[in-house]
Protein backbone atom coordinates (compact mmCIF):
# COMPACT_ATOMS: atom_id res chain seq x y z
CA UNK A 1 0.00 0.00 0.00
CA UNK A 2 0.97 3.44 -0.81
CA UNK A 3 0.75 6.85 1.70
CA UNK A 4 1.28 9.65 0.71
CA UNK A 5 2.74 11.93 3.83
CA UNK A 6 3.15 15.67 3.97
CA UNK A 7 6.28 16.16 6.86
CA UNK A 8 6.56 19.44 8.49
CA UNK A 9 9.90 19.06 10.49
CA UNK A 10 9.73 22.88 11.77
CA UNK A 11 11.82 24.36 14.45
CA UNK A 12 14.49 23.44 17.00
CA UNK A 13 14.62 19.31 17.74
CA UNK A 14 11.82 19.31 15.29
CA UNK A 15 14.32 18.08 11.88
CA UNK A 16 15.85 15.49 14.36
CA UNK A 17 12.48 13.93 15.72
CA UNK A 18 10.90 13.82 12.98
CA UNK A 19 14.08 11.98 11.15
CA UNK A 20 13.61 9.17 13.54
CA UNK A 21 9.79 8.82 13.30
CA UNK A 22 10.38 8.59 9.04
CA UNK A 23 13.39 6.03 10.07
CA UNK A 24 10.64 3.97 12.30
CA UNK A 25 7.93 4.09 9.53
CA UNK A 26 10.44 3.13 6.73
CA UNK A 27 11.52 -0.29 8.67
CA UNK A 28 7.86 -0.34 9.11
CA UNK A 29 6.89 -0.19 5.33
CA UNK A 30 9.95 -2.61 4.62
CA UNK A 31 8.82 -5.13 6.61
CA UNK A 32 4.96 -4.99 6.12
CA UNK A 33 5.18 -3.90 2.22
CA UNK A 34 4.24 -0.12 2.01
CA UNK A 35 5.58 2.11 0.51
CA UNK A 36 5.53 5.55 1.91
CA UNK A 37 6.20 9.04 0.34
CA UNK A 38 7.23 12.32 2.43
CA UNK A 39 6.89 15.73 0.70
CA UNK A 40 8.48 17.93 3.01
CA UNK A 41 7.05 21.57 3.57
CA UNK A 42 7.33 24.58 5.78
CA UNK A 43 5.99 25.44 8.83
CA UNK A 44 6.49 27.94 11.89
CA UNK A 45 9.91 30.12 12.45
CA UNK A 46 11.63 28.20 9.15
CA UNK A 47 8.80 28.89 7.47
CA UNK A 48 8.91 32.87 8.93
CA UNK A 49 12.51 33.07 7.97
CA UNK A 50 12.18 31.34 4.42
CA UNK A 51 8.68 33.41 3.30
CA UNK A 52 7.80 35.79 5.86
CA UNK A 53 4.61 34.01 7.11
CA UNK A 54 4.05 31.01 9.52
CA UNK A 55 2.04 29.26 7.38
CA UNK A 56 2.82 29.52 3.56
CA UNK A 57 -0.21 28.40 1.43
CA UNK A 58 1.84 25.75 -0.71
CA UNK A 59 1.71 23.59 2.60
CA UNK A 60 -1.66 23.98 3.17
CA UNK A 61 -1.88 22.60 -0.59
CA UNK A 62 0.43 19.86 0.31
CA UNK A 63 -1.07 18.95 3.17
CA UNK A 64 -4.29 18.86 1.84
CA UNK A 65 -3.39 16.34 -0.97
CA UNK A 66 -1.43 13.83 1.29
CA UNK A 67 -3.27 10.78 3.17
CA UNK A 68 -1.52 12.31 6.26
CA UNK A 69 0.63 14.75 7.62
CA UNK A 70 3.90 14.54 10.42
CA UNK A 71 4.85 17.25 12.63
CA UNK A 72 7.96 17.79 14.57
CA UNK A 73 7.63 21.12 16.38
CA UNK A 74 7.05 25.09 15.86
CA UNK A 75 8.45 27.95 17.83
CA UNK A 76 11.28 29.62 19.91
CA UNK A 77 12.98 32.91 21.16
CA UNK A 78 14.22 34.12 17.94
CA UNK A 79 11.00 35.00 17.50
CA UNK A 80 9.02 35.78 20.32
CA UNK A 81 9.11 39.24 19.89
CA UNK A 82 6.67 39.14 16.71
CA UNK A 83 2.80 40.15 16.78
CA UNK A 84 0.64 37.17 17.09
CA UNK A 85 -0.16 36.62 13.88
CA UNK A 86 3.02 36.48 12.68
CA UNK A 87 4.03 34.13 15.40
CA UNK A 88 5.27 30.47 14.65
CA UNK A 89 2.15 29.18 16.78
CA UNK A 90 0.11 30.94 14.13
CA UNK A 91 1.14 28.44 11.84
CA UNK A 92 -0.05 25.36 14.05
CA UNK A 93 -3.71 27.17 14.73
CA UNK A 94 -3.65 27.70 10.67
CA UNK A 95 -3.24 24.17 9.54
CA UNK A 96 -5.85 22.83 12.32
CA UNK A 97 -8.36 25.37 10.69
CA UNK A 98 -7.27 24.63 7.06
CA UNK A 99 -7.15 20.80 7.95
CA UNK A 100 -10.57 21.06 9.48
CA UNK A 101 -9.27 18.94 12.39
CA UNK A 102 -11.45 19.32 15.42
CA UNK A 103 -10.61 16.60 17.66
CA UNK A 104 -6.74 16.38 19.20
CA UNK A 105 -6.36 12.62 20.88
CA UNK A 106 -3.98 12.68 23.81
CA UNK A 107 -3.02 9.61 25.06
CA UNK A 108 -1.32 9.81 29.09
CA UNK A 109 -0.04 6.06 29.60
CA UNK A 110 2.40 5.15 32.46
CA UNK A 111 4.64 2.59 30.63
CA UNK A 112 6.34 0.51 33.59
CA UNK A 113 9.76 0.80 32.66
CA UNK A 114 9.37 4.65 33.47
CA UNK A 115 7.39 4.45 36.89
CA UNK A 116 10.30 5.63 38.90
CA UNK A 117 10.06 9.17 36.83
CA UNK A 118 6.68 9.59 37.71
CA UNK A 119 6.85 12.80 40.01
CA UNK A 120 3.33 11.22 42.25
CA UNK A 121 3.68 8.61 44.72
CA UNK A 122 3.71 4.79 43.97
CA UNK A 123 0.45 4.59 46.35
CA UNK A 124 -0.91 6.80 43.57
CA UNK A 125 0.15 5.11 40.80
CA UNK A 126 0.14 1.46 41.85
CA UNK A 127 -3.35 1.42 40.33
CA UNK A 128 -2.30 2.43 36.75
CA UNK A 129 -2.73 5.49 34.39
CA UNK A 130 -4.14 4.94 31.09
CA UNK A 131 -6.41 7.74 29.90
CA UNK A 132 -6.87 9.64 26.58
CA UNK A 133 -7.81 13.10 26.72
CA UNK A 134 -9.97 14.27 24.05
CA UNK A 135 -9.81 18.00 23.45
CA UNK A 136 -11.51 19.91 20.85
CA UNK A 137 -9.31 22.29 18.93
CA UNK A 138 -10.77 24.87 16.52
CA UNK A 139 -13.14 26.90 18.86
CA UNK A 140 -13.02 27.94 22.08
CA UNK A 141 -10.89 31.08 23.32
CA UNK A 142 -8.04 30.29 20.94
CA UNK A 143 -10.49 30.99 17.80
CA UNK A 144 -13.42 33.64 18.79
CA UNK A 145 -13.45 36.74 18.62
CA UNK A 146 -10.63 39.38 20.37
CA UNK A 147 -9.88 42.45 20.94
CA UNK A 148 -7.62 45.20 22.63
CA UNK A 149 -8.45 48.35 23.33
CA UNK A 150 -7.52 52.12 25.00
CA UNK A 151 -10.06 54.35 26.54
CA UNK A 152 -10.07 57.94 26.90
CA UNK A 153 -8.35 57.95 30.49
CA UNK A 154 -5.31 55.75 28.93
CA UNK A 155 -6.73 52.27 30.69
CA UNK A 156 -6.07 49.03 28.00
CA UNK A 157 -8.61 46.09 28.02
CA UNK A 158 -8.13 42.88 26.40
CA UNK A 159 -10.87 40.67 25.69
CA UNK A 160 -11.47 36.77 24.04
CA UNK A 161 -14.43 34.89 23.87
CA UNK A 162 -14.83 31.65 24.31
CA UNK A 163 -17.49 30.80 21.85
CA UNK A 164 -18.74 26.93 20.90
CA UNK A 165 -22.23 25.93 18.90
CA UNK A 166 -24.19 23.10 20.02
CA UNK A 167 -22.96 21.40 16.92
CA UNK A 168 -18.77 21.63 17.21
CA UNK A 169 -19.73 20.17 21.08
CA UNK A 170 -21.85 17.18 19.61
CA UNK A 171 -19.03 15.93 17.36
CA UNK A 172 -16.19 16.21 19.77
CA UNK A 173 -18.25 14.27 21.88
CA UNK A 174 -19.36 11.78 19.77
CA UNK A 175 -15.83 11.20 19.37
CA UNK A 176 -15.07 10.52 22.55
CA UNK A 177 -17.73 8.21 23.26
CA UNK A 178 -16.81 6.40 20.37
CA UNK A 179 -13.49 6.22 21.91
CA UNK A 180 -14.93 4.83 25.10
CA UNK A 181 -16.27 2.07 23.19
CA UNK A 182 -13.25 0.93 22.49
CA UNK A 183 -11.39 1.23 25.66
CA UNK A 184 -12.82 0.53 29.32
CA UNK A 185 -16.21 2.13 28.64
CA UNK A 186 -16.00 5.30 30.82
CA UNK A 187 -16.44 9.11 29.77
CA UNK A 188 -15.44 12.20 31.86
CA UNK A 189 -17.05 15.34 30.44
CA UNK A 190 -15.00 18.44 31.70
CA UNK A 191 -16.51 21.84 31.58
CA UNK A 192 -16.94 25.17 34.40
CA UNK A 193 -21.11 25.04 33.96
CA UNK A 194 -21.20 26.24 37.84
CA UNK A 195 -19.36 29.48 35.90
CA UNK A 196 -19.38 30.05 31.95
CA UNK A 197 -22.39 30.00 29.59
CA UNK A 198 -20.41 28.26 27.09
CA UNK A 199 -19.77 25.39 29.73
CA UNK A 200 -23.35 25.61 30.41
CA UNK A 201 -24.47 24.51 26.92
CA UNK A 202 -21.96 22.19 26.65
CA UNK A 203 -23.28 20.27 29.50
CA UNK A 204 -26.59 20.44 28.25
CA UNK A 205 -24.89 18.78 24.87
CA UNK A 206 -23.54 16.15 26.69
CA UNK A 207 -26.06 15.21 28.24
CA UNK A 208 -27.96 14.63 25.32
CA UNK A 209 -25.39 12.69 22.99
CA UNK A 210 -24.93 10.21 26.20
CA UNK A 211 -28.49 8.87 25.85
CA UNK A 212 -27.26 7.77 22.33
CA UNK A 213 -24.49 5.76 24.38
CA UNK A 214 -26.15 4.00 27.18
CA UNK A 215 -23.66 1.38 27.47
CA UNK A 216 -20.89 3.67 28.28
CA UNK A 217 -20.47 5.29 32.38
CA UNK A 218 -20.66 8.73 32.20
CA UNK A 219 -19.62 11.83 34.67
CA UNK A 220 -19.96 15.40 34.63
CA UNK A 221 -16.93 17.18 36.22
CA UNK A 222 -15.29 20.57 36.68
CA UNK A 223 -12.36 21.37 34.84
CA UNK A 224 -10.32 22.35 38.40
CA UNK A 225 -12.15 19.35 40.25
CA UNK A 226 -10.10 17.49 37.18
CA UNK A 227 -6.92 19.45 37.37
CA UNK A 228 -7.04 18.09 41.16
CA UNK A 229 -8.29 14.75 41.01
CA UNK A 230 -5.03 13.85 38.15
CA UNK A 231 -2.70 13.83 40.81
CA UNK A 232 -4.53 12.16 43.36
CA UNK A 233 -6.62 9.59 41.77
CA UNK A 234 -5.62 9.27 37.68
CA UNK A 235 -6.51 5.80 37.86
CA UNK A 236 -10.39 6.66 37.86
CA UNK A 237 -10.11 8.23 34.25
CA UNK A 238 -10.28 6.73 30.71
CA UNK A 239 -11.76 9.69 28.39
CA UNK A 240 -11.84 12.94 29.46
CA UNK A 241 -13.66 15.19 26.49
CA UNK A 242 -13.40 19.11 27.22
CA UNK A 243 -13.21 22.13 25.12
CA UNK A 244 -9.61 23.57 23.74
CA UNK A 245 -8.62 25.95 26.61
CA UNK A 246 -9.10 23.14 29.35
CA UNK A 247 -7.96 20.83 27.08
CA UNK A 248 -4.85 22.42 26.74
CA UNK A 249 -3.84 22.83 29.83
CA UNK A 250 -5.25 19.50 31.49
CA UNK A 251 -3.62 17.51 28.95
CA UNK A 252 0.06 18.91 29.31
CA UNK A 253 -0.97 18.36 33.54
CA UNK A 254 -1.82 14.66 32.41
CA UNK A 255 1.11 13.98 30.23
CA UNK A 256 3.72 15.48 32.81
CA UNK A 257 2.83 12.70 35.57
CA UNK A 258 3.37 9.73 33.01
CA UNK A 259 7.27 11.00 33.77
CA UNK A 260 8.16 12.94 30.47
CA UNK A 261 6.95 15.38 27.62
CA UNK A 262 9.53 13.31 25.40
CA UNK A 263 7.09 10.70 25.35
CA UNK A 264 3.34 11.57 24.84
CA UNK A 265 2.15 11.46 21.00
CA UNK A 266 -0.86 13.52 19.62
CA UNK A 267 -3.23 12.94 17.06
CA UNK A 268 -5.03 15.51 15.36
CA UNK A 269 -8.24 14.20 13.32
CA UNK A 270 -11.57 15.58 11.18
CA UNK A 271 -14.09 13.87 9.91
CA UNK A 272 -12.10 11.68 7.09
CA UNK A 273 -9.22 10.18 7.34
CA UNK A 274 -6.49 13.02 7.08
CA UNK A 275 -4.59 13.84 10.41
CA UNK A 276 -1.88 15.36 11.91
CA UNK A 277 0.39 14.15 14.16
CA UNK A 278 2.68 15.45 16.31
CA UNK A 279 4.73 14.78 19.52
CA UNK A 280 2.97 17.40 22.23
CA UNK A 281 6.22 18.28 23.80
CA UNK A 282 8.17 21.83 22.02
CA UNK A 283 10.57 22.75 19.82
CA UNK A 284 13.67 22.65 22.64
CA UNK A 285 15.77 24.93 20.91
CA UNK A 286 18.26 24.60 24.43
CA UNK A 287 18.78 21.19 22.60
CA UNK A 288 18.78 21.44 18.86
CA UNK A 289 21.44 19.99 16.72
CA UNK A 290 22.86 17.90 19.83
CA UNK A 291 21.09 14.67 18.98
CA UNK A 292 19.93 14.49 22.03
CA UNK A 293 16.03 14.75 22.32
CA UNK A 294 13.88 11.90 23.07
CA UNK A 295 12.06 10.96 19.45
CA UNK A 296 9.70 8.66 21.28
CA UNK A 297 7.03 10.60 21.00
CA UNK A 298 7.16 11.51 17.60
CA UNK A 299 7.66 7.93 16.76
CA UNK A 300 4.74 6.62 18.76
CA UNK A 301 3.22 9.73 16.42
CA UNK A 302 3.66 7.74 13.92
CA UNK A 303 1.91 5.08 15.68
CA UNK A 304 -0.95 6.75 15.74
CA UNK A 305 -0.67 7.70 12.38
CA UNK A 306 -1.54 4.31 11.20
CA UNK A 307 -3.78 3.11 12.97
CA UNK A 308 -6.46 6.15 12.82
CA UNK A 309 -5.33 7.36 9.48
CA UNK A 310 -4.44 4.12 7.68
CA UNK A 311 -6.15 1.70 9.61
CA UNK A 312 -2.71 -0.33 9.89
CA UNK A 313 -3.56 -1.59 13.28
CA UNK A 314 -0.97 -4.11 13.49
CA UNK A 315 1.86 -1.92 12.09
CA UNK A 316 1.22 0.01 15.10
CA UNK A 317 1.29 -2.51 17.36
CA UNK A 318 5.06 -3.15 16.29
CA UNK A 319 5.92 0.21 17.03
CA UNK A 320 4.37 0.34 20.19
CA UNK A 321 5.97 -3.04 21.15
CA UNK A 322 9.86 -1.87 19.65
CA UNK A 323 9.20 0.85 22.09
CA UNK A 324 8.50 -1.22 24.97
CA UNK A 325 11.08 -3.81 24.27
CA UNK A 326 13.78 -0.90 24.25
CA UNK A 327 13.05 1.11 27.29
CA UNK A 328 12.47 -2.41 29.05
CA UNK A 329 16.38 -3.45 27.81
CA UNK A 330 17.29 -0.28 29.67
CA UNK A 331 18.05 2.23 26.95
CA UNK A 332 17.63 6.07 27.78
CA UNK A 333 17.44 9.48 26.30
CA UNK A 334 18.96 11.82 28.84
CA UNK A 335 15.44 13.43 29.37
CA UNK A 336 13.91 9.77 30.85
CA UNK A 337 17.41 8.79 32.12
CA UNK A 338 17.61 7.14 35.87
CA UNK A 339 20.71 5.10 37.40
CA UNK A 340 21.28 1.79 36.00
CA UNK A 341 20.14 2.56 32.02
CA UNK A 342 22.21 3.11 29.09
CA UNK A 343 21.53 6.27 27.61
CA UNK A 344 21.66 6.97 24.34
CA UNK A 345 21.50 9.98 21.92
CA UNK A 346 18.36 10.95 19.72
CA UNK A 347 19.59 8.89 16.09
CA UNK A 348 20.97 5.59 18.17
CA UNK A 349 17.32 5.32 20.12
CA UNK A 350 15.96 5.52 16.24
CA UNK A 351 18.23 2.83 15.05
CA UNK A 352 17.14 0.76 18.57
CA UNK A 353 13.45 0.73 17.84
CA UNK A 354 13.76 0.66 14.12
CA UNK A 355 15.61 -2.16 14.52
CA UNK A 356 13.19 -4.27 16.81
CA UNK A 357 10.41 -3.63 13.88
Amino acid sequence: MEKKIAVIKGDGIGPEIVNEAQKVLDKVGEKFGHSFIYTEVLMGGIAIDKTGVPLPQETIDVCLSSDSVLLGAVGGPKWDTLPGNLRPEAGLLGIRGALKLFANIRPAKLIPALAGACPLKEEITKNGLDLVIVRELIGGAYFGKRSTTVDEKGVKTACDSMEYSDFEIERICRVAFEMAKKRRGKVHSVDKANVLDSSRLWREVAHKVKEDYPDIEYYDILVDNTAMQLVRNPAQFDVLVTENLFGDILSDEASMITGSLGMIPSASLGEGSLGLYEPIHGSAPDIAEQNKANPIAAILSVAMMLRYSFDMGSEADAIEKAVDEVLNDGYRTGDIMSEGCILVSCSEMGDLIAGRI
